[in-house]
């Protein structure tokens, strides 16, 4: 099992919400607290530190109490431009990923990424989901090994933007979680409304 203390949680908060009329998603609040802030507390027992990667609003990010990072890709790159920000700032052997607007994840969710990890000896660990008889890769709740920073800068600077066409070139491991509400995004208001009743 790899030690929690060599683990470090990046919530992934640099995307322009583009389906949320623009707004800083991970600043939109549920049951009175913004979703970042959410996600963070989910990951926080899990990891022995934290990071938020942002492209807007850092000072407000600031006042979480946890290391703020901005994509150091140009361009708004997606989440691999935030992966490789914090690669790039990280100081334990594996990084923890999470999206900004996922207030659910499981609790649990770090420490099965991990048993996969080892046993699988894989390069990646990503979570899975079964819906309506269908398999749903998770690419954006997912345990790294840092020492993919030359792979993923190599990739950024090819042109590569999508997560799953570079894991396609790791060593993967995958972990089913039955739990599909633990997943869901919120890129709309209405799919916020949703999450305020659970």
């Amino acid at each position: 099992m790899i030690s929690s203390d060599d683990i470090t949680g990046l919530v992934l908060a640099g995307g322009r919400g583009s389906r949320m009329g623009h707004v800083d998603k991970g600043l939109v609040t549920l049951h009175g607290k913004p979703l970042a802030l959410h996600a963070l507390e989910r990951l926080a027992p899990q990891t022995g530190r934290l990071m938020i990667v942002t492209n807007r609003n850092r000072d407000t990010y600031r006042t979480f109490g946890f290391r703020v990072l901005s994509d150091e890709v140009r361009g708004f790159a997606g989440p691999l431009a935030g992966v490789h920000a914090g690669f790039n700032h990280c100081e334990t052997p594996y990084m923890a990923i999470v999206p900004c607007d996922a207030p659910l994840l499981p609790h649990d969710l770090v420490m099965r990424l991990s048993s996969a990890m080892v046993e699988q000896e894989a390069d990646v660990s990503i979570a899975r989901t079964m819906e309506d008889e269908k398999a749903w890769l998770q690419p954006v709740f997912a345990l790294l090994r840092v020492s993919l920073l030359p792979s993923l800068t190599e990739f950024l600077e090819n042109g590569g933007r999508k997560v799953d066409a570079w894991y396609s070139t790791l060593n993967t491991a995958t972990v089913e979680f039955t739990d599909t509400t633990a997943f869901r995004n919120i890129n709309t208001p209405e799919e916020l409304k949703k999450l305020e009743v659970v």
